[in-house]
């Protein structure tokens, strides 16, 4: 997809590959909002759930340490989410969470039945072409329930737990200090959800040392994507969207008659 200059250029520098990677997927974040509003948002939690799913299980190498691109995107749905949260409150904030869940659930049931699919053997190339893609989603979505249920779960618990702490600090702060909320839920949270999936999923097929050290490699990604999203939330705050865009004018002049 890329020139071959840029694939080299970035293959020696992966470190900054992952930085720009960070703000490109918070920079999109950004132009969603910008053109849709809330609903904007709600895509880009649908999209970097799928995306997660995908990206999950590509390990890399960041700055020294393994880590997995799905570390990323999942770190974006915190943002998406606060950014709902701080312009139009806790119940759309939940509802994005809730829809991100289902969502979740929807790709694990729907990529568990495809692999019940047999791939063709209509001819010698096209079983062989069915036979390799068949093996890629099984290696992608082969999922085991202890996998789908610590993640799930882990996903559930902490943005529950993200969208119920940032407002517990914006009552505390009488809404000062967006800096302070952002990033102290943010960075509560994605504990809560590495401990959780570390301890469901990791302890499983790995020593506690292992797991808790392969967490702890995780967590500090998390942190730093949770700390450079806060100048894109205050980018973010005061912007018109495009959320009329989706209203229909009988309900705005309803709602005005009734004022």
């Amino acid at each position: 997809m890329f020139p071959a200059a840029v694939s080299d250029f970035f293959t020696a520098n992966q470190s900054l590959l992952w930085v720009l990677t960070v703000c490109l997927d918070l920079s999109l974040t950004l132009l969603m909002f910008r053109l849709f509003g809330k609903q904007g948002l709600y895509a880009v939690i649908c999209l970097n759930v799928l995306l997660c799913n995908l990206q999950g299980p590509k390990l890399t190498t960041v700055f020294g340490m393994p880590t997995s691109l799905g570390v990323i995107l999942y770190s974006g749905i915190y943002f998406a989410t606060d950014l709902l949260s701080e312009r139009y409150g806790k119940r759309e904030a939940n509802r994005a969470v809730r829809i991100g869940f289902c969502v979740s659930v929807f790709v694990v049931v729907f990529m568990a039945i495809s692999l019940l699919f047999e791939p063709t053997e209509a001819s010698a190339e096209a079983n062989a072409l069915a036979v390799d893609a068949h093996e890629a989603l099984t290696f992608l979505f082969g999922y085991t329930p202890r996998f789908v249920f610590g993640s799930l779960v882990a996903y559930i618990v902490s943005q529950s737990h993200d969208v119920w702490f940032f407002h517990w600090i914006k009552d505390r702060t009488h809404g000062r200090h967006l800096w302070f909320r952002n990033t102290l839920s943010t960075t509560v949270s994605q504990a809560i959800d590495t401990a959780i999936y570390s301890l469901v999923v990791w302890w499983a097929v790995l020593d506690l040392p292992t797991a808790i050290q392969l967490a702890g490699v995780k967590y500090v990604f998390k942190f730093v994507v949770a700390v450079v999203d806060t100048p894109f939330i205050y980018w973010a705050r005061s912007w018109g969207t495009g959320d009329n865009d989706w209203q229909d004018p009988a309900d705005v002049a309803n709602r005005e008659d009734q004022t």
